[in-house]
This record gives structure tokens, sequence and C-alpha cells, in this order.
């Protein structure tokens, strides 16, 4: 793609608003280097990974991006064998972190069964070193200062300075407070020069302290001196301090090694975190401008569906239809000025653009782009006063490159096709052009403002009229393209509106030729015809939706009045059951006297016939099929609880029941989507076994594990707490009885958190910050009861 039309489309601003959505460097540099691509299967390719993140933008809401940093320059420099400072080396453990918590929230998105293949696949290329991370992190504080617990050495040193420094401090101290200090110094206090620790000593009695003089004051009244009684000291200090730049630039080469042995790991790393990256910004942005995925096709056939400029306010932007490649390869769009031809030109070429870049468009579900080897578009207004060139000139000479370059995989955007010049000449060289265009094969839409010109689509195969649609009543643009309608000349209707005397006008339409009347009316007919018919399709549509809705209430209706009728022949066979019953016992009754009159009276009752008889009577009861309204009423009368897998009558789907909403109404999960569903539509399958517990004891057993600190530093406030609270009981179940919990010094909210939550603790007995060598104020030791 040539860089010039992609400025002339205003790609680089939809890049630049697209950069604003990524959350690194890394992912900026990507987006800088985004070009529409040209072969298929990269488009395609392109299309899928956005997609893909947008869907887990949907399901997820957001993506642990943070942390990410441009590390390449430091493995490089580590790689050929340079030492890092401090900063360096947190920014590449800050990234290994950034990766580890990425890898888990990916782990947790295939937990649940969240189809990610492009996704996943970046993420088993990608190589965790947790041990490189902990190693800089147990060094280097999160200031970039050197830890004392770095080595055992720096530790040593360390303590021989802080030492030395007392000392030092105790002898000037005592100076500084004697009788004569007040007279002799300039002021009681101790202070550094040359990294030598000095007092500030009058003038006069420089000889009464002796020692090594460091500097004076600007007036020379004053010299720092350092008295000869610490200068054994302090240079006991400086020794300690050169041995501890020494252990600490041992201590940085030794990870700067570490990082070296795995630099081209971490840069790989980098390019896939990069990718990631510029992945979800590609979905954020599509989500920003409410794009959809348009579907890709070779055929070089665009349907884009109800298209929006993604640069035009959405409260402005006139949305519309647009198609091309198919029934027609050439569309040429006629009207006046301002009414919206240019914006529906650059408005198909940059979403053809971003779509071959991997970006979703902003257009409604349905939509297609072809894959374009070229794009070259002709737009605006680009006279060059240095190059003496005229507006007809610069133009031609645009055209004149496109015609050399252009065959059947192009798309070509001409605006205001042979304008700047005679208007024959111009509307003759417009024809020729669009022809040579169209014979090559290419895509090519076109507008004008020649007459000539809305002939044009009538006479050629494969070629379409256009217009921008133009409201005479409010005599202004309403910027709804009309495919298949030329556009016309509203002079005399704008007139008239205007106030011009119809005396005029019709003076004026009788220098018109018979041919452009007999033309405007054609057009005019065409615009009252393509009205009249999307009226009509919209009150067909109102009548489909209509209708639709009234066989969904017909179709209600009869399932009512089937439960219904159900309903009163069970209660007619119940009452005729019941019946039958009551004639049994009646019968009974009758055959029991019976055969007591036989018995007691010698009757002629024969016993086989007293059996028939009772058989004929136990034919008679009828048997009452139940309907499928009771049988599903039975299954509702089974009681429900959550967990209990059931199936969803209409959906047809089986489920499990997640808690109950309303008296009649459940919340079910089909699979990875919760619905609310009335229990009317619900049927019973099974209930899972309960699941055995286990005591707590059981459970964190001796492989259980529990760190003997808690690290809440990055935390924020509401979840450290959350993590203090399990931790300490994990710390009591598990039988220690000091643990430290590391909140970092930062604001000191977290800090002053913390301790107020200890104070009310159960499980706690005491606690304080932390030992100078345990981390100091950055960390709260608490003994355990």
């Amino acid at each position: 793609m040539q860089p010039r039309v992609l400025k002339v489309l205003e790609f680089n601003k939809v890049k630049d608003k697209l950069a604003t959505f990524s959350a690194s460097s890394l992912g900026k540099e990507k987006v800088a280097q985004l070009t529409p691509a040209t072969n298929y299967e990269e488009v395609v390719k392109r299309q899928l990974q956005t997609d893909e993140a947008a869907t887990v933008l949907r399901l997820k809401g957001e993506v642990p991006l943070g942390g990410i940093t441009d590390i390449r320059g430091h493995v490089k420099r580590a790689e050929i064998g340079g030492t890092l400072n401090t900063h360096e080396l947190l920014d590449i453990a800050g990234t290994i972190y950034a990766a580890r918590k990425l890898d888990r929230f990916v782990e947790s998105v295939l937990d649940e069964d969240i189809s990610i293949p492009i996704l996943k696949e970046y993420m088993d290329q990608l190589i965790i070193y947790p041990e490189l991370e902990r190693n800089i992190k147990n060094c280097i504080d999160e200031y970039g200062e050197v830890l004392d617990g770095a080595s055992d050495k720096l530790r040593g040193i360390r303590q021989q300075l802080r030492s030395t420094e007392s000392r030092v401090r105790e002898k000037l101290e005592s100076m500084i407070r004697s009788s004569n200090a007040q007279k002799m110094l300039s002021d009681a206090i101790i202070t550094i020069r040359n990294e030598r620790y000095v007092i500030p000593v009058k003038q006069e009695y420089r000889n009464s302290y002796g020692g090594i003089v460091h500097d004076q004051s600007s007036s020379g009244a004053t010299l720092f001196i350092e008295p000869q009684q610490v200068v054994d000291l302090n240079n006991v200090l400086q020794e300690a301090k050169v041995k501890e730049k020494l252990e600490i630039d041992r201590i940085l080469a030794e990870l700067s090694a570490e990082v070296a042995e795995v630099a081209r790991e971490l840069l790989e790393n980098v390019h896939i975190l990069a990718e990631i990256d510029f992945m979800f910004a590609k979905a954020k942005y599509g989500k920003h401008i409410r794009g959809t995925k348009p579907e890709i096709n070779n055929e070089k056939y665009i349907r884009l569906v109800q298209a929006r400029h993604p640069l035009i306010n959405e409260d402005e932007v006139v949305p519309n239809t647009i198609e091309l490649g198919k029934d027609y390869t050439s569309i040429v769009i006629t009207g006046p000025n301002t009414g919206g031809k240019t914006v529906t030109l650059k408005t198909l070429g940059l979403l053809t653009i971003m779509a071959q870049s991997g970006l979703h468009v902003p257009a409604q579900d349905g939509s297609e782009v072809g894959v374009f080897n070229a794009v070259y578009a002709d737009i605006g207004d680009e006279q060059s006063i240095e190059q003496s060139l005229s507006t007809f000139s610069s133009h031609m000479v645009n055209i004149v490159d496109i015609l050399k370059k252009v065959d059947h995989d192009s798309l070509v955007l001409f605006d205001e096709l042979g304008a700047g010049t005679d208007p024959q000449e111009g509307a003759a060289l417009a024809i020729s052009i669009l022809d040579e265009v169209y014979q090559r094969g290419a895509c090519v839409i076109a507008t004008t403002h020649y007459p000539e010109l809305k002939a044009y689509g009538y006479n050629r195969e494969g070629v379409v009229n256009a217009s921008v649609e133009f409201d005479v009543d409010t005599l202004s643009p309403t910027y709804r393209l009309l495919i298949g309608v030329p556009g016309r000349s509203n002079a005399f209707e704008i007139s008239k509106r205007l106030g011009l005397s119809m005396e005029v006008i019709d003076r004026a339409k009788e220098f018109v030729s018979e041919d452009s009347n007999k033309v405007e009316n054609m057009i005019a007919s065409l615009e009252a015809s393509q009205k009249r018919a999307e009226e009509e399709w919209r009150e067909a549509e109102k009548i489909r939706k209509t209708s639709q809705q009234l066989h969904e209430d017909l179709e209600q209706q009869m399932h009512e009045l089937n439960e219904q009728r159900d309903k009163l022949y069970e209660k007619a066979a119940e009452k005729a059951e019941k019946m039958v019953e009551d004639a049994k016992e009646e019968a009974e009754k009758v055959i029991r006297e019976l055969r007591k009159m036989r018995i007691e009276q010698h009757a002629n009752v024969k016993e086989h016939e007293l059996i028939d008889a009772k058989k004929r009577l136990e034919g008679a009861v009828p048997t009452v099929k139940k309907s499928a309204a009771t049988k599903k009423q039975e299954v509702s009368n089974q009681t429900l609880e959550p967990g209990d897998e059931v199936k969803v009558m209409s959906l047809n789907q089986k489920g499990h029941l997640v808690q109950k909403t309303g008296d009649k109404e459940w919340q079910v999960q089909i699979g990875i989507m919760k619905m609310k569903v009335k229990t009317k539509d619900i049927q019973y399958v099974s209930r899972p076994k309960p699941v055995e517990t286990k005591p707590l004891a059981t459970i964190k057993g001796k492989d259980y594990h529990v760190s003997i600190e808690l690290d809440l530093r990055g935390e924020r406030f509401e979840n450290a707490l959350m993590r203090v609270e399990k931790y300490l009981d994990d710390a009591t179940l598990a039988g220690y009885h000091r643990v430290s919990i590391i909140h970092g010094k930062g604001t000191g909210a977290l800090r002053v958190g913390v301790q107020n939550y200890l104070k009310n603790h159960r499980s706690v007995k005491n606690y304080r910050f932390g030992e100078a060598s345990e981390g100091g104020t950055g960390v709260t030791v608490v003994e355990l009861k």
C-alpha cells in the first residue's frame, strides 16, 4: 500500500487512536509498524487474533498486561558482558512478573473451557523465569537500592559502616556540645564535605581542632574542618564505602550474568508479549468504535452493512450500506458538493484497509471485505505551487500513476474525476478513465459533478449509478447513499424554496434541453420509487415483526389451552374413577350380603357366578392416562436445590442450578452462560452426591507448606487485608510462632492498615517493625499465640 494513500484515507489517525489502547511501549511500536496485509491467509489470521482477544475481553472484562517493559536494550547489553544497573534489573524482573501474571490469567481462561487457540499458542512459547525474578528482587528493593541481604559480605560491610559512622558522629557530637563549641563553631551541626564528616569552625579558631580543612564558606569566615580525632575513623568509613561499592558491583555483575544466560529466551518473550499487547489493543479499539469482525473473502467482494466512518463523531455520522464487486464492480456517485460523496469514498477505502490490517470495522454483523493487493486513491485538491500544477494537473499526475499500476486485484477511488477543466472534455476523460479501469478488472468508485456520467451506469454492464440524498425541504443533504439512483440537479427546487418567482423558474426551464429534462424526470422517478420501496420494506418489516409476535402469542395461548384441556380431562377421569370405586364398594357389600344369605339361608347362589360378577365390576374401572402436563408437574414437585443437574425444556439443553432468583424462577448455568429460567421450564435430571468434607488438619497436612513471609508489595489495600487474614490462619495451623509481613514503605497507607488489623486479630500476641537487617519499617514482624 502506498504511504500517500494511507495518509489520504486517514489510516494514520486510526493508528494514533489505536496506540492509546496499548499497555506498553512494545504494543505502541507494533501499532506504529502496522500496515495492511495483502495475503488472504494473513488477513484471516489477523482477524482471528483480534476476534479471540475481543472474546476474552467480553467474557473476562480485562487482561493483566501491566508491568511489561521494553528490556531489549538491557538484555542485549548483558549478553555482550555489560553490567546492568539496579533499575534495569528491576525492569527485567518486572517484565518476568508480568509474563507470569499473564500466564496465570490464560490458565484461568482455559479452565473455563473458553477456546483461545492463538493466545494458548503464544503462552506455550513463553518461557517464565521465576528464579531470576526472585534473585533480582531478593537483592534489590523497589526503589533500586541493593539490599543488605544480597550477600553475607555486604551485610557485614554495612554493619561496619553503620558502626563506624555512629562512632564518628558520637565524637563530633561531643565536640559540638563542649563548653567552647559555642564560641569556636559557626553553628553546632555536623555536616559532610567530600564524603567525610566535618564541623563548621570559625576562621580564627582553625588551629583549635587540628585535622584537615575540606571547604570554606563563601565569605571565608567559616572553615569546614575534619578534626584530627575523627580522621582515622573517617578513613575506616571511606574504606568500608569502597568495599561496599565493590561488593555491590560484584552482585550486579552476577545478576547481569544470570540475565545473559537466558538473553535469547528473554528477547523472544518480549516479542511474544508485544504481540499479545498489540492483539488486545486491536480488540479494545474495536470495542471503542463498536466494530464487528468482517468476513474475509478472496473474491474482491465488499459488503459493508450500515458502515460508519470511525473518525466522525458517532452522534453525527450517518451509516450507509455499500456493496461492490459482485453484480457490479464500478459505482459512479453523482450529486452536488457537501453531500457526503467524499465521506462515502473514504469510508469504503478506510474500512477495507482496516479489515486487511486485522482491525474490526464500524459496521453491523454480516459485513464482508475482499482482500486487495493495492488500494489507489485520488482524493482532495493537491495543487502544487512549487511544481506549477493546477488542480486538474495534480489530479492527472495521480491518475496517470494509478493507471500504470492498476490491475484486477486493485481497489480504486476517484474523487471528482475530471474536475478542474472544461466540463465537456472533463466528462469525456472521466468516462474514458472509468472504462480503462473497468476493463482491467479493478473495483472502482468515482464521484463526479458531470451530468454526462449520470447515464454511464445504464450503458455499461457491471456499472451502477449512485447518489447522496438531498432534502429540498430543509435545503440540506441527508448523507444517505442511494445505490442505483444517479444524482440530480436540485437548482430549480432550491430556488423555488428560497423565493424565486415561478415566472423566472419557468423561463429558465425553457433553456434546458428536452433530453436533460427527461433525464432529470427519470432520476426524480427513480428517487421516488426507491423511497417508496424503502417505505414499503419498512412497513413489511413492521408487519413481519407483528406477525411473529402474534405467532408467538398464539403458540403460548395454544400451550395454555392444551394444559387446561389436559387438566379438565384428568379431573373428569378422577371423578369417573371415584364413581366406579364407590360402585365397587357397593358391589362388594352386596356380594358379602349374598354370601351371607347363601350360608345362612342356603340360597342357591354359586361361587363362580359371584367371582364373574366381581371381575365385570373391576373391568369397568377406567385406566386414567396421565398427560404430559401431569408428568411435568410431577417433575416440578421434585424439590429443586442449587447444584442439581436439570434440563431447560425450551432450549433442549442441560445445565446446573445456580440459585433461586424468585418464587417461580431459577438462575441456570449452561456451559459458560448463565440465564434466568422459569421453574415450569425446568426438568430435574439428577443431584450430585455430597462431597465428603475432611477436617482442615487433614487437608493441610504435612505436605502443605506455609512460608514464614508474606509479601504484599504491589497489592491493593482490600486484597492485601484478605491475604493477611488467610495467611495468619494458615501460619497458626502450621504451628509458627513468628512470621513477617512485607508491606514496603511507600506512602505508609498499607503499613498502617495492616498494623490496625493486627491489633484486633485473635491469633496475634504482639507485633513490631523489623530491625534494620530485617527490612526496617517496610516489614512488620508478628508473634503468634
